[in-house]
């Protein structure tokens, strides 16, 4: 992934397309979660980014209990 940051500055934000190479899936399949409000991300007019946060908290959590449902992330699934 190209990035124009300095050494050093950790990246905030991925393109759906990063993201999903991050988690070994399809984009398509990325944004038909983040449209259905199972995936975390900001929609900023017809874009979506996905917070670098989000994918850290998943990978954390699938590292203390082996398996995290992407959709517990989100705020609509907050109860």
């Amino acid at each position: 992934m190209k990035t124009d940051r300095p050494a050093g500055h950790r990246q905030r934000f991925y393109t759906v397309a990063e993201a999903a190479q991050l988690l070994r899936t399809c984009d398509m399949t990325l944004y038909r979660s983040i449209r259905v409000g199972e995936f975390p991300a900001i929609r900023i007019r017809g874009r979506y980014v996905v917070p670098a946060k989000a994918i850290d908290a998943m990978e954390a959590g699938a590292l203390a209990n082996g398996l995290v449902d992407a959709a517990d992330f989100t705020t609509r699934s907050v109860a």
